[in-house]
């Protein structure tokens, strides 16, 4: 019945983290019954995946359940039923935590635990495992050195590609500023030589201004003189005109 077989699922989860309260003979007798289940079907075996055979996750207690629960399902099945149940391909995720092949101690603390109860045909499997382990870490170690090679290959092509692409840019405002530097010197130059021509223009203007003020003094100094002399030249032609008449009254005088 479904029912009792989720409910039997459930049951077995609860008793397996919670059997360090119960007493030993009531949890052999628990293990046994468990055991029963797991033979005859009525629960999936999917459901050890809830246990994790290593030194940390097992207590005295959980360690005694799994011993009686295994045992009575040896006197059930027969070893090597019972070695063709673990090794079935379908179910082997679900063993995981019963054969743990993550680290090496927890490796060996499960092949300790099913040796000493006398299921050492099971950890055939984990004991391969752990001889050829040095040569899988020389295998994974390479594998990751080779990783890090090509990751470090492309950080380097990427950096040099970040790099070309900052000299490219570089260059071009290298370029720009050359230009805008030529351009600023040119226009400096332009503005020099226009500042040039017009200190020139000044000075020449300096030059002329005081040539034209002289040209001026000389100007305002003579037309006095000319002035004078006009003034002195009728003058004089009066004093002419009367000396030439006092000379004719005189011969007049003389002629009378």
């Amino acid at each position: 019945n479904k029912i009792y077989r989720e409910a039997f699922m459930g049951c077995f989860v609860e008793q397996y983290q919670t059997v360090h309260r119960l007493s030993t003979n009531k949890l052999r007798q628990i293990a046994k019954m468990f055991a029963h289940l797991l033979v005859s079907d009525s629960i999936p075996w999917s459901v050890l995946s809830v246990i994790r055979l290593n030194e940390v996750d097992t207590t005295s207690s959980s360690r005694i359940f799994l011993k009686e629960l295994f045992l009575e399902i040896s006197e059930f099945l027969g070893i090597e039923r019972m070695l063709t149940r673990f090794q079935d391909p379908t179910m082997t995720p679900h063993f995981a935590g019963l054969f743990p092949k993550d680290n090496p101690k927890n490796t060996r603390f499960s092949i300790n635990f099913f040796t000493t109860i006398g299921l050492g045909a099971l950890t055939d499997d984990m004991r391969e495992y752990l001889k050829s382990m040095p040569k899988r870490i020389l295998q994974e170690q390479h594998a990751a050195l080779q990783q890090q090679q090509l990751q470090q290959a492309a950080e380097d092509s990427s950096s040099s590609s970040s790099s070309s692409s900052s000299s490219s840019s570089s260059s071009s405002s290298s370029s720009d500023s050359s230009s805008g530097s030529s351009s600023s010197s040119s226009d400096s130059s332009s503005s020099s030589s226009s500042s040039d021509s017009d200190s020139e223009a000044e000075s020449a203007q300096k030059k002329k201004a005081p040539a034209k003020s002289e040209r001026d003094d000389r100007s305002r100094s003579s037309a006095p003189a000319a002035s004078a002399a006009a003034a002195a030249a009728p003058s004089e032609s009066r004093r002419r005109d009367d000396g030439d008449r006092d000379r004719d009254r005189e011969r007049d005088r003389e002629r009378e």
